[in-house]
């Protein structure tokens, strides 16, 4: 067992249970002498930034979160969600946890994707009120969470295939290609991306990432199924964002064939 502190979408249940963690408690925390920022990179240009915390010199400023406690086999896909090692690093902190202290697993960002510029999307904060309010922090606290200024992507037309007799793949001849992801009917070779893609091309590699995704919105409820996405039963604010991500996929991966939702 061990306690994780999440600050950022980890707050929502919601979303921790998306990522395959389901914490046996979680309680209000709070890490005096940090503050909250939002300047990670996100992998996708059109989610800006997600959260992260650093030391402050404001003896004023501290970080509200929910400290999980969590069986250990939770570590791996936490590290999976945190992109542990590219995006951010695994670090221990003192939280306050009803006038006690406990040692928790929080995750900061790497130096390489910090840019200072960044805001969250509407979708990402939308996630971080959700499970601030769910999980009781204080009121203040939430206010400020609401305020915090968007990333404004724009609209994005809808995706069209690339005419030509492009290659069908099936889930198996998928899984048989590590380097290539599926995405809403589309196939994308991941080889030739970005250096800070590399973690991503691990985590995707291979699979359909439809759900994953589906599963991120802040509209989810964690009921998303492949057999909806099979037979075409998304509304509009779900097929809005895999079109947004279509188009971001195609900018950072080469576009190889369709896939086949069986």
């Amino acid at each position: 067992m061990f306690c994780y502190f999440g600050y950022g979408s980890n707050l929502d249940l919601t979303s921790l249970r998306a990522k395959g963690v389901e914490p046996r408690a979680s309680r209000h925390g709070e890490l005096p002498g940090w503050r909250l920022r939002f300047n990670v990179q996100h992998f996708f240009r059109h989610e800006g930034g997600v959260a992260n915390i650093e030391p402050s010199n404001d003896p004023e400023d501290a970080v509200q979160g929910l400290v999980h406690w969590c069986d250990e086999t939770a570590l791996g896909p936490l590290d999976d969600a945190e992109a542990c090692g590219y995006g951010y690093r695994r670090i221990r902190v003192p939280v306050r946890v009803d006038g006690a202290t406990v040692e928790a697993l929080a995750y900061v960002g790497m130096p390489e994707f910090i840019d200072d510029r960044c805001r969250p999307s509407r979708r990402y904060r939308n996630i971080l009120v959700r499970g601030a309010e769910a999980g009781g922090l204080e009121p203040e606290y939430v206010v400020r969470l609401r305020a915090v200024p968007v990333h404004e992507p724009g609209e994005y037309p809808p995706f069209r295939h690339p005419p030509g007799d492009w290659p069908r793949f099936d889930a198996e001849q998928l899984a048989a290609r590590p380097h290539c992801t599926a995405l809403y009917g589309a196939v994308f070779d991941m080889r030739a991306a970005r250096a800070q893609h590399a973690f991503l091309q691990r985590f995707f590699g291979g699979r359909d990432m439809t759900l994953f995704h589906l599963r991120r919105m802040d509209s989810s409820d964690g009921s998303e199924t492949e057999a909806a996405i099979r037979e075409g039963r998304l509304d509009l604010a779900q097929r809005t964002y895999l079109n947004a991500y279509l188009h971001e996929y195609d900018r950072e991966y080469q576009y190889v064939g369709r896939f086949l939702h069986t």
